[in-house]
């Protein structure tokens, strides 16, 4: 499926310093599909200042920001919206005729499964990892009404992102967890594919399994924890929804669920 191209079309970007093909084939999808004369391109941009420049310069109509530079882009654009603002982490820039706004789809996508799949507030959690995406995904943990403890080998970032939050910080998972959020490399595609972020006993006690990585959809987590008939939210989930978040954001368009989970397949590597 491959959409037509001529001088009238939008152009959207992501920018990353290892880009992927899943967004170019989610979004060029949803354009074929749709009939929407845009184009998507992934983008290692040499220059991030610059980078974001072009986004006015070229009228570039919406951007995916992916680490290293979801926080480098922020006083680069002119607005947040509540959602990065809240995280001071940009994963979507918005250009509306020079005015650039930043949005973070990881959190919006995180809160919508939480309220999908009916998680219980009053469920103690652990999340294990410290980066980027734990703060999007630990700020709408902790709106939904959640609280916890942060799980992370690196002190100073595993403190310090508890701290924010008002959690626990530990080297170690709580006897008392009962849902557990992987969002560290584990399990996914590479070295570290085969490993299991969590050990058998802390998924045995708990209620349900959370795992962010989308490289493979059946992590190692994920299989074990249905095996065992837990309630599950996997990494494909999250990927779906908020690329589908963004594609809303640049083309005013909101994809059925059908034509998301249809896009979210034909992006599969």
């Amino acid at each position: 499926m491959v959409n037509h191209v001529d001088r009238e079309t939008t152009l959207c970007i992501s920018l990353a310093a290892r880009p992927s093909n899943h967004g170019v084939r989610f979004h060029n999808w949803l354009y074929a599909e749709l009939g929407l004369n845009y184009l998507y391109k992934a983008i290692a941009p040499a220059d991030i200042t610059a980078a974001v420049a072009g986004i006015r310069g070229l009228n570039i109509r919406g951007a995916g920001v992916s680490m290293p530079y979801k926080g480098d882009v922020i006083p680069l654009i002119d607005v947040l919206d509540p959602s990065a603002e809240r995280i001071r982490s940009v994963n979507t820039i918005v250009n509306d005729d020079g005015h650039l706004t930043g949005y973070n789809t990881d959190y919006t996508a995180v809160a919508k499964l939480l309220q999908t799949h009916k998680v219980n507030p009053d469920l103690p959690v652990s999340i294990r990892g410290s980066g980027g995406m734990a703060n999007a995904v630990i700020a709408a943990l902790a709106d939904h009404g959640l609280a916890g403890t942060v799980v992370a080998r690196n002190h100073t970032t595993g403190a310090a992102l508890a701290q924010r939050y008002g959690w626990d910080y530990s080297a170690e998972v709580p006897e008392t967890a009962k849902i557990l959020v992987n969002v560290t490399p584990l399990g996914m595609n590479g070295p570290d594919e085969d490993v299991v972020s969590f050990t058998r006993d802390e998924i045995d006690r708990a209620d349900v399994i959370f795992d962010c990585v989308a490289m493979p959809v059946e992590t190692p987590l994920i299989k074990i924890a249905r095996s065992l008939g837990k309630e599950t939210i996997d990494g494909g989930e999250v990927a779906a929804l908020q690329a589908a978040e963004q594609f809303h954001l640049y083309t005013g368009v909101r994809p059925t669920d059908e034509q998301i989970i249809a896009a979210e397949e034909f992006s599969k590597p």
